[in-house]
């Protein structure tokens, strides 16, 4: 059977899917993909995979996708991110079974990705993209598809995602923020960049940005024209929204959990994670349950942390006390699924500052050091935890010991060195002048002399065997030959 493209693609192995759940690392699993169909979601993505990892590891490829063979877990597309065209191809070929589609990442922003060069940093490298795309399209028996994110310029994104067409890319997928917008400076997605996209190629385009409703799903398809719409953040705080409908936090926890007992392994850190999303906005009122949901060890204690929340919500319900614990800039009570909406970045100023970069500085910044009282309100759990093993432990910068230097380079030297050098001098010139650090534990000179004693030993042996005469290595081979009494 030929393999399907573009639109025909679409309607027929997708099945024209509008609704779309996000690859998101460790959050959409097998579990969360089945809740999130249950409740109107028409195509699933696997979250992404390292493609070198998912190739030179069995286990990884077990864990990850293998064991999530479900028949109810189709149309499925596993992602990938590669930076190498024959290490994306062999692990697309070891996956295509198991799925409708193999998609490449090129969206990620997050520090691992800058790192591991991949994801989004990949998307100023066309020339590389190309041939990873066109390979792919060429040995896959299933279609290759795309996420991408925006340049700021639209003709520029316009042209990326032209080229990824005429590779190959039977779909696309397209985030409407650039490279910088992440964390505090996420910002607004633009659909503007979408709308272009999609009018200029001949492919089934997917968007992907500001959906936390059904009526921006909606409003979305209509304005952009876009085939599909993906939902990250929005699904991941309220799995029923395709169906428009925020329900109670509880229901949507307890069938999760169900989900996860009928359909094991689930890596516990995995549950964890989708219960401090589902349950964010309450965990902001009962912060004492948040603290036992980061600590419990297995799925039962999950599980009864999430019952305890929902025991207080219900209280509150009967008590009437939930218009009292409401946070006025949720339009539900906190126990509602509901998306959480990143504050939006300030605008650039009049004298050239940007503001945006003040709320960056604000949220990077350090916590502060234990203050001048003694008080330990700032300190972090790690240092609280050594304060409890010793009270009199200082952390401020004032009271910590003053260590000499070391002569050479500046860090602090070792107390009793022989050069009164700090370990990594000192072994320097150990080693070139052949000589002896008891503080550092550096033996050169006792070596070298062992080595040489060694040396005349053996010197020794062989000048004494050389000079046996004749006769005596007779006497000697004689008395060797002679057999036991």
């Amino acid at each position: 059977m030929a393999k399907l493209q573009g639109f025909e693609f679409w309607r027929r192995t997708l099945k024209g899917a509008r609704f779309v759940v996000a690859p998101m690392v460790d959050q959409s699993e097998l579990a969360w993909r089945l809740l999130s169909r249950r409740h109107g979601a028409q195509l699933c993505y696997t979250p992404m995979l390292h493609a070198q990892v998912f190739v030179r590891d069995a286990n990884y490829r077990k864990e990850n996708l293998y064991n999530e063979v479900c028949e109810e877990d189709r149309p499925l597309i596993t992602q990938f991110c590669a930076n190498d065209p024959e290490v994306f191809l062999q692990a697309a070929l070891l996956a295509q079974d198991h799925c409708d589609a193999i998609d490449l990442n090129l969206g990620c922003p997050q520090m691992i990705a800058k790192r591991g060069h991949y994801g989004v940093f990949l998307q100023d490298e066309w020339e590389l993209l190309e041939k990873m795309v066109k390979l792919a399209n060429e040995k896959l028996s299933v279609p290759i598809t795309c996420k991408i994110r925006v340049f700021k310029e639209i003709e520029k994104t316009v042209r990326y995602a032209q080229m990824l067409e005429t590779a190959g890319c039977q779909l696309l997928t397209v985030h409407g923020r650039t490279k910088d917008q992440k964390g505090a400076m996420t910002g607004v997605a633009s659909w503007e960049h979408i709308k272009a996209v999609r009018k200029a190629v001949n492919i089934p385009v997917f968007a992907n940005g500001n959906i936390h409703h059904l009526s921006d799903v909606e409003r979305c398809i209509q304005e952009t024209g876009v085939q599909g719409v993906m939902s990250a953040e929005g699904n991941l705080h309220n799995p029923a929204v395709f169906e428009g409908h925020s329900p109670p936090v509880w229901e949507m926890a307890e069938e999760y959990l169900e989900l996860v007992k009928l359909h094991p392994p689930c890596s516990l850190s995995y549950v964890r994670a989708h219960l401090f999303k589902l349950w964010h906005h309450t965990l902001q009122i009962h912060k004492d349950l948040r603290e036992d949901l980061a600590k419990v060890k297995n799925l039962e204690g999950l599980a009864d942390v999430s019952k305890q929340l929902r025991l207080r919500c219900q209280e509150h319900i009967a008590n009437r006390k939930d218009v009292d614990d409401q946070d006025g800039s949720l339009p539900f009570p906190h126990w509602i699924c509901q998306p959480y909406v990143r504050p939006v970045p300030k605008e650039p100023v009049a004298n050239g500052n940007s503001q945006s970069s003040e709320v960056k500085k604000t949220v990077c910044q350090k916590r502060a050091l234990e203050d001048s009282d003694g008080s330990t309100e700032n300190l972090s759990k790690n240092k609280l935890k050594k304060r409890s093993r010793n009270p009199n432990k200082n952390f401020c910068p004032q009271h910590k010991s003053k260590y000499i230097k070391c002569d050479q380079c500046g860090n602090p030297k070792g107390n009793k060195c022989v050069f009164n050098l700090c370990r990594g001098c000192c072994k320097k010139k150990a080693f070139k002048e052949v000589a002896d650090c008891p503080s550092h534990g550096l033996r050169f000179k006792t070596k070298a002399e062992r080595f040489q004693a060694e040396e005349n030993e053996k010197k020794e042996t062989s000048t004494s065997s050389a000079q046996l005469t004749p006769d005596q290595t007779d006497l000697q081979g004689q008395s060797q030959a002679q057999p036991l009494l």
